[in-house]
């Protein structure tokens, strides 16, 4: 079995108050995904529900991003992965107790050749 590499999406997302990391990268995805309208795997014989989702979101504190609930936000996949990497951005606030975020996610879909 061989995964073929078939579409890379990128999406941004912002929490604008409130420090909601799993907020930026869940909003990063809807954005990544609503960038396209798959329909070339009735071509191979595939559907949506066969391919291979993988996610990695880039924010500046990775370990407060609920991946599991980020991978919950998408449509289709037989198999989700969803990791959260060190990456995107993190402004403070002025007074220094709040703040924005930017988080940047990678959806690559992949499905199986059948070999």
């Amino acid at each position: 079995m061989a995964m073929i590499r078939c579409v890379t999406e990128m999406g941004m997302g912002v929490d604008v108050h409130g420090l909601d990391f799993t907020k930026a990268a869940s909003r990063a995805v809807f954005d990544a995904i609503h960038h396209s309208s798959l329909g070339f795997q009735r071509m191979i014989g595939k559907t949506a529900d066969d391919m291979t989702v993988d996610v990695t979101i880039g924010v500046s504190q990775p370990d407060k991003v609920d991946t599991a609930a980020v991978a919950a936000t998408l449509p289709h996949g037989a198999t989700i992965n969803c990791k959260a990497v060190i990456g995107g951005l993190e402004i403070p606030s002025v007074d220094g107790n709040d703040g924005m975020l930017i988080a940047n996610a990678v959806i690559i879909v992949s499905f199986d050749d059948g070999k």
